[in-house]
């Protein structure tokens, strides 16, 4: 028997964003910046909680991240198909291109703040990208310049046209890196996957709409500030509901009996999705079966895949 305290799901609501600051239309860069701080400021309480569905909700924000990353890799994978890819595949087998891509957005999710020239390769290289070493030594120094001097959303800003203007078909790379830095400023014990996921949206493409604004141009920080606000209550609003379904997850958990059942818990409490046919020590792939119908059928978990097999359920 499974004996975890419903509590543990959350120890308070997750907080929201303040309406004043989601109003559109900062007429100005220092509006913009002074909306920001709020929705950060929002967002720093919940990167230090220790929510037990902390996991599953980094992990959901670096699959946003990674769907919004396919438009500019010129992919066509959504999150669906992502999810299938990394989750699906034999056990250390390659996820594929687009797996690749979002296997950087979960670790970014999953690590702490710190960058090293070890660390950007690999991050380059599951990007599809290809950048040599002497300019990701470069690249690396000026992460740790933008970290300290700058408020935060103006130093992710500075990293993502510095990347840009290093290496025009590097974005992705840029996106990835201001989340990071965006996490250094600000010393949060892990980052929080935010900016990719907005970049197509209308906090970038400036006053009245039309083309889009990219690291580098006019407007980007005003343009970071506003993408940022809406990061932030997305990512409240996602929160919330996770907190919701954790809870009921652990009020339920005393009623499972399945040996094995507490790692599958965990697994939910810490990812994105889970295979139905998941196997650990103590649990055997028909009795994961058994253990996650039961858990949708008591409203516990959902199914996301839309299959009857190789389904994936998740909070």
């Amino acid at each position: 028997m499974i004996r975890l305290d419903p509590a543990a799901a959350s120890p308070a609501q997750p907080p929201t964003v303040p309406a004043w600051a989601l109003v559109a239309g900062a007429p100005n860069e220092a509006d913009a910046a002074f909306q920001a701080g709020a929705a950060l400021g929002v967002l720093d309480s919940l990167s230090r909680a220790q929510a037990s569905w902390a996991g599953a909700w980094r992990q959901r924000l670096a699959l946003r991240c990674a769907a919004a990353s396919m438009r500019l890799a010129g992919r066509s994978e959504d999150a669906a198909a992502l999810r299938d890819a990394w989750h699906l595949r034999p056990a250390g087998a390659d996820p594929g291109p687009a797996g690749a891509i979002y296997g950087a957005w979960r670790q970014l999710a999953a690590e702490p703040p710190v960058a090293n020239t070890d660390r950007l390769e690999k991050i380059v290289d599951q990007l599809g990208l290809h950048w040599e070493g002497a300019a990701l030594a470069t690249l690396y120094t000026e992460i740790e310049e933008r970290a300290g001097p700058q408020p935060a959303p103006f130093a992710a800003a500075a990293i993502a046209a510095r990347v840009v203007a290093m290496r025009p078909d590097s974005e992705l790379l840029a996106w990835w890196l201001a989340d990071l830095v965006l996490a250094q400023s600000l010393c949060w014990p892990r980052p929080l996957p935010l900016l990719m996921a907005q970049a197509f949206g209308p906090a970038f493409r400036g006053e009245a709409g039309g083309k889009r604004i990219r690291p580098g141009e006019k407007s980007l920080e005003r343009a970071v500030c506003v993408a940022l606000v809406q990061a932030a209550a997305e990512s409240c609003r996602l929160a919330a509901e996770l907190s919701r379904r954790a809870e009921r997850l652990i009020a339920i958990a005393p009623k499972l009996r399945a040996k094995g059942a507490s790692e599958a818990i965990q697994k939910l409490l810490d990812e994105d999705a889970v295979s139905g046919s998941l196997t650990t020590k103590n649990l055997s792939r028909f009795a994961a079966r058994r253990l996650f119908d039961r858990l949708q059928h008591l409203d516990a978990v959902r199914e996301l895949s839309g299959r009857t097999t190789f389904r994936l359920f998740g909070l």
